[in-house]
């Protein structure tokens, strides 16, 4: 299972939060990195894979595109979401793989031909549409997406740990590559995200309070 280091970007700065409100985010200067220039915080982490979020860009207030670019240089692996609205609106490039999310990527996500479908979950339901999320996935089977990433934003940065049993459907329900974010606290959910099938898991806060091994996200993998 791969390991994938979250990045958030806000005004040219990686930035820290919980639950979604994006309004209080701050810049993410302690932890694994003394600084949270995105450039400088990547080469003091090292890691082998990132998620980039350019809540600028998913709020219409900015764009990260040449810092996501320089950042995708330094790694094997470089997912963002950059709120994209239409196929035409996608970024692609040297090791980037475009997450459409399901926050900004319009009613009809079947027109979309490439990338990472962002599964985005609040209090248990997609937004925007309040879908129930495993018929959500079992309807994403029959799209062209590489993958999916279920990202319960309500959980992202509270550590509050993760559901075995709604793990276990979610993974049924979806037949491609299936990544999960939001709400990791410890090894064990990852061991527990790695048993129940997922393929890959998106860290931030349980790295920057070493409850993860740094080692594991610069190796990219479950050590």
């Amino acid at each position: 299972m791969d390991l994938i280091l979250a990045m958030d970007l806000k005004e040219n700065l990686v930035v820290h939060g919980k639950s979604g409100h994006r309004e209080t985010y701050k810049p993410l200067d302690w932890g694994c990195s003394p600084t949270a220039d995105p450039v400088g915080f990547l080469k003091a982490i090292a890691p082998k894979y990132i998620y980039i979020a350019d809540l600028d860009r998913i709020e219409g207030t900015g764009s990260h595109d040449r810092i996501v670019r320089e950042c995708a240089r330094t790694v094997g692996g470089c997912y963002v979401d950059r709120g994209s609205r239409s196929p035409d609106d996608l970024l692609t490039g040297y090791h980037i793989t475009p997450i459409i999310g399901t926050e900004t990527g319009g009613k009809d996500l079947s027109q979309y031909a490439e990338g990472f479908l962002s599964l985005d979950l609040k209090e248990g339901r997609v937004i925007p549409s309040a879908r129930d999320p495993v018929r959500f996935l079992k309807e994403a089977n029959g799209w062209k997406f590489d993958g999916c990433i279920i990202l319960n934003i309500g959980a992202v940065g509270t550590e509050s740990g993760l559901d075995p049993e709604s793990l276990a459907m979610m993974r049924a329900a979806y037949h491609r590559k299936l990544f999960w974010g939001g709400g990791v606290a410890t090894t064990d959910d990852l061991i527990r995200l790695r048993d129940a099938g997922f393929d890959g898991a998106i860290i931030a806060t349980a790295l920057h309070k070493k409850k993860i091994p740094l080692v594991w996200i610069r190796r990219g993998k479950i050590c």
